[in-house]
C-alpha cells in the first residue's frame, strides 16, 4: 500500500511541476487559448500558438530574455525562459531554456537536458537548437 501511495504522489508531483503556475508552453490550437486568466495585452509581445509542436505551444514574441516571464503567472517560477529566434520565422519567441547553466540554476535535481525537457515541458520534448541562425539557443521543444 505504501509503495502505491508513493508512486501516486510522485506522479502527481510530476504533473504539478509541469502544469502549475505556467502558461508559456501549454498546448493550444490558436493564440486565443494562450495565457488564460492573464491579460494577454500585458505580455511583452503578441501571444502566439506555434504549430510546430504536435499539440501547439503557447508563447509570445519578445526582444530580450527579460521579456519572458515578465508578467506574474506567465511562467513557472525558477525555470529560465529565453528569448530566441525560431527557425526561419524571423521572429523571437520565449521558450523554456535547456542551456546547462539554466538547468543548474533551476535546482530541479536533473542534469540531463533531454530528461529536464521531458519532465518540465512535455514528455516528447527534447533539448534542441531553436534554429534561428547565429543567435539560436538551446530550448525544450519537439
Amino acid at each position: 500500500m505504501t509503495s502505491r501511495f508513493l508512486i501516486l504522489a510522485l506522479a502527481a508531483g510530476g504533473f504539478l511541476a509541469c502544469s502549475s503556475g505556467t502558461n508559456t508552453g501549454t498546448k493550444c490550437t490558436s493564440a486565443s487559448q494562450c495565457y488564460p486568466g492573464l491579460d494577454a495585452g500585458a505580455l511583452s509581445g503578441p501571444a502566439v500558438c506555434l504549430d510546430k509542436a504536435p499539440e501547439g505551444y503557447c508563447t509570445h514574441e519578445c526582444a530580450t530574455d527579460a521579456d519572458c516571464c515578465a508578467l506574474p503567472g506567465e511562467c513557472q517560477p525558477g525555470f529560465k525562459q529565453v528569448c530566441s529566434p525560431f527557425e526561419s520565422t524571423g521572429k523571437n519567441y520565449c521558450f523554456l531554456s535547456c542551456e546547462t547553466a539554466d538547468i543548474a540554476a533551476s535546482d530541479a535535481g536533473i542534469t540531463d537536458a533531454n530528461a529536464y525537457c521531458a519532465r518540465f515541458s512535455a514528455q516528447s520534448f527534447t533539448c534542441r537548437s531553436t534554429g534561428g541562425g547565429s543567435a539560436n539557443r538551446k530550448v525544450c521543444f519537439p
